[in-house]
């Protein structure tokens, strides 16, 4: 009979000895909080820094009125933010998500921890404010930092607005989000013509079109990077994790699968963060160690990419 690993077992089964060094290492004190200090990258339009590693809401977060899974959701949270998070992505398009995200906030008193952003996603052009307003009120925040246009969906009408929202301080920063690799020639465009703040695409370690044009646009046109699916909705460890990582990952800064995969996207210059999303403490916990110590350098990088193809 075949034999299923999940990303937990494969972490027991494959070297949880090594992560747990690692982790005395990283979170050395009592409180749990880590010893190092958390790597960040500056917004190039404000010199902000922000740490790469945020959290998604997208499917994870939708759990409706149910007690004990708010509950939970919040206690990843938690670890989020005590393990140096800060960027929180969300959208109106991800049901409940963004009620439980307010109640979590709330729970925890931490709304002034968070870096919020979220998405318009509506086709009627008339109702930027009014779906803004009403994210507001479900997250409890007094603003965004970002509001971002979701899949380009109306994109004209709604960034005209977006850009009045910015200039009368309703929020910090905008921008456009693509997803799946949809759209890349419509976002190019709109990437070269409009002041954006921001962009959020898909990029992994399988899906690396956005190397060619994208990313290297952002940087020069001085755009933040936000990167959704890093762990290509989770495929990544099903088609990966029963591999042995290479023996060079830990000169790369790597202890686990889910820093190896973090690693590579984060480490690219245009990447300002990266969005993976959890539903369990244990896995934020491992998403978060990318959040610390080394990061590969471009012939690990390139490394780690042979690596992964070669399996």
């Amino acid at each position: 009979m075949e034999r299923r690993f999940n990303r937990r077992q494969f972490l027991i089964n494959t070297g949880l000895a090594g992560l747990a060094l690692k982790s005395q290492v990283l979170f050395a004190n009592t409180s749990g909080t880590p010893a190092s200090s958390p790597i960040t990258r500056r917004v190039p339009g404000t010199g902000e820094a922000i740490p790469v590693i945020g959290m998604g809401t997208w499917i994870t977060f939708n759990v409706g009125g149910d007690t004990k899974l708010v509950e939970q959701r919040t206690e990843v949270l938690r670890t989020f933010f005590d393990l140096g998070g800060t960027v929180v992505d969300g959208s109106p398009m991800y049901g409940s998500a963004s009620d439980v995200v307010g109640e979590a906030l709330e729970a925890l008193g931490a709304r002034d921890r968070i870096f919020a952003a979220t998405k318009i996603w509506t086709g009627d052009e008339s109702e930027t404010r009014e779906q803004a307003e009403q994210s507001r009120r479900r997250w409890g925040v007094d603003r965004f930092d970002l509001l971002q246009v979701h899949n380009l969906l109306g994109w004209q009408g709604h960034l005209e607005t977006l850009k009045a929202m910015k200039a009368d301080g309703e929020v910090r920063y905008i921008g456009i989000t693509t997803s799946h690799g949809r759209r890349h020639r419509e976002f190019e465009q709109i990437m070269k013509r409009e002041p954006l703040d921001f962009v959020q695409l898909t990029y992994n370690l399988l899906d690396r079109e956005v190397e060619d044009r994208l990313l290297p646009l952002a940087r020069e046109r001085g755009i933040a990077v936000i990167v959704n699916r890093p762990f290509q909705g989770g495929s990544l460890f099903r088609r990966f994790q029963s591999e042995p990582l290479p023996g060079w990952a830990g000169d790369a800064g790597v202890g686990n699968w889910a820093e190896f995969f973090l690693k590579y996207i984060i480490s690219h210059p245009a990447v300002t963060c990266a969005i993976p999303a959890t539903t369990r403490v244990e896995h934020m916990k491992e998403n978060m160690g990318a959040l610390y110590g080394a990061l590969p350098n471009a012939e690990q990088r390139q490394r780690m990419a042979d690596y992964v193809r070669s399996l």
